[in-house]
């Protein structure tokens, strides 16, 4: 009988909430990973966690003790978001493989330290956009950039979810950890995957957002004008919404194109042409951010989502929040 190969990668994890659960999940069921540490000032939380999925790792309660550990060859930061660049640049520092989740810093000069410190140590660091890894997404910006159904003439997103009714004493109700409410946490993954599947650029933008009671945004509403780069002097125009108070969670990107709408609407994609819509075919494969993260350790290749990543998302972000709060168009 072969004896079954031991994990190669031995991965730390850094916050251990829920999204924290999500990762250790998905590494342990690529069968290549080994969690060896689990940090969090929660020790609680990280005791739990250890006692859930990760018996053989060690709690610590700070990331140097962690980074610290000969035993550790990647961490996977799942902290509070101010806590994302400071981490994720202790982790660089000690020339660590880093999966980090966005946001990736809370400006620009912390985005653009972080893709400068991840070129100077040589590892591996991704942003856990999940939208790059799943299948539908991939096969909708194939479908997009391949050019075969023209320009890209106008894109629509609607986006709910029941987020307000969880985040109730949480950071996430918190403006000076999350800045931006429910764009600047779940909506980010909505801007990104308009930014990765069409490749438009931000040029002007006009905002309008409630925060229906809570302490962050909660229903954020845009219209952008975006620019193509391989389409010099056009432009875009982008229509968005983001309702964190909803009842239901739904995700509907359109790509209005010269020749199709191209979609991923109930989480399939479509395209739409001469009024008949029908599933598109063949899918891209679909994965997540730990099993990518865990297949670009072990064979290399293109990064889906490199910290470079956060730069139009940021952008975005900003321009949207500066808009609704003061009411022009930024």
């Amino acid at each position: 009988m072969l004896k079954a190969e031991a994990p190669r990668w031995r991965i730390g994890v850094i916050g251990c909430g829920r999204m924290g659960r999500v990762h250790v999940e998905r590494l342990r069921q690529t069968g290549r990973a080994e969690i060896v540490a689990l940090g969090d000032t929660d020790i609680a939380a990280a005791k739990a966690l250890q006692a859930a999925l990760a018996p053989g790792a060690v709690v610590v309660a700070s990331v140097q003790e962690l980074l610290e550990r000969s035993d550790l060859d990647a961490v996977v930061i799942c902290s509070p978001t101010p806590l994302h660049e400071p981490q994720a640049a202790a982790a660089l520092a000690a020339h660590k493989h880093v999966l980090c989740e966005k946001p990736l810093a809370d400006s620009f000069r912390g985005i653009e330290r972080l893709i400068t410190l991840a070129e100077q140590s040589g590892t591996c660091a991704t942003l856990a956009y999940q939208r790059r890894f799943w299948g539908t997404y991939r096969t909708l910006r194939r479908e997009v950039q391949s050019g075969r159904w023209g320009a890209i003439r106008a894109v629509t997103s609607h986006n709910t979810e029941r987020w307000q009714q969880t985040i109730g004493g949480t950071w996430r109700d918190d403006p000076l950890q999350n800045p931006g409410g429910f764009l600047g946490d779940a909506g980010s993954h909505k801007l990104d995957a308009l930014c990765y599947v069409t490749g438009l650029e931000p040029q002007e933008v006009f905002a309008r957002s409630q925060t229906l009671g809570s302490r962050v945004e909660i229903v954020v509403s845009v219209s952008a004008a975006m620019s193509d780069p391989r389409r010099p002097g056009e432009v875009v125009p982008v229509t968005m919404d983001f309702v964190g108070c909803a009842e239901h969670q739904a995700e509907d990107l359109t790509i209005h194109c010269d020749e199709a709408d191209l979609m991923v609407r109930d989480w399939r994609v479509w395209i739409g042409r001469r009024n008949h819509v029908v599933p598109l075919a063949p899918l891209e494969p679909t994965s997540d951010p730990a099993t990518g993260f865990i297949e670009l350790l072990d064979h290399g290749g293109p990064n889906p989502a490199p910290l470079a990543a956060a730069r139009p998302v940021w952008t975005l972000t900003q321009m949207i929040l500066a808009s609704a709060a003061s009411r022009r168009t930024v």
